[in-house]
């Protein structure tokens, strides 16, 4: 009897522990998870063109096997979902707006999180040296990346 249960405690332990690839990759983008509280600009040509409040709530859900990210400003309410394919060895950024969705691939690179929306278009989300939240959208414009908008956040 002492040997079923310290088999059966082995294999519990094991399992509890044991994270999929997917659950680890996922793991990489903790730096995003929180509630954030911020600003949201629109840049054109080097300028700062508007600024507004903006608040985001991101969270892990399904067992950590997804990241949800809502974010709600006064020009913008959206909800994404991120995931990280098995199969394809590669991030998903889902993105859903008031018109639709869309879905980008993305990787993780350098300590942040890079999604390819186009050839041309790219979203990038990271945190400085105090741990604020950046993410910031670059397009590609006589061959260098310019920034087209940059929402900074604190922790609440």
């Amino acid at each position: 009897m002492l040997k079923i249960k310290t088999s059966f405690f082995i294999l519990f332990t094991t399992i509890s522990f044991c994270q999929t690839e997917s659950q680890s990759k996922m793991k990489q983008l903790d730096f995003m998870v929180g509630e954030w509280l911020g600003t949201s600009k629109t840049i054109k040509s080097d300028t700062v063109f508007s600024e507004i409040p903006a608040y985001e709530k991101i969270d892990y859900k399904l067992d950590g096997n997804i990241i949800t990210i809502d974010l709600s400003s006064k020009s913008l309410q959206l909800h994404t979902v991120i995931y990280y394919s098995e199969t394809d060895k590669t991030y998903y950024y889902n993105p859903y707006y008031k018109s639709g969705s869309a879905r980008y691939p993305a990787t993780f690179e350098n300590g942040k999180f890079v999604v390819k929306a186009s050839d041309s278009k790219r979203f990038i989300f990271t945190t400085d040296e105090t741990g604020n939240f950046t993410e910031y959208g670059e397009q590609l414009m006589d061959r260098k990346w310019k920034v087209y908008f940059k929402d900074s956040f604190i922790r609440m």
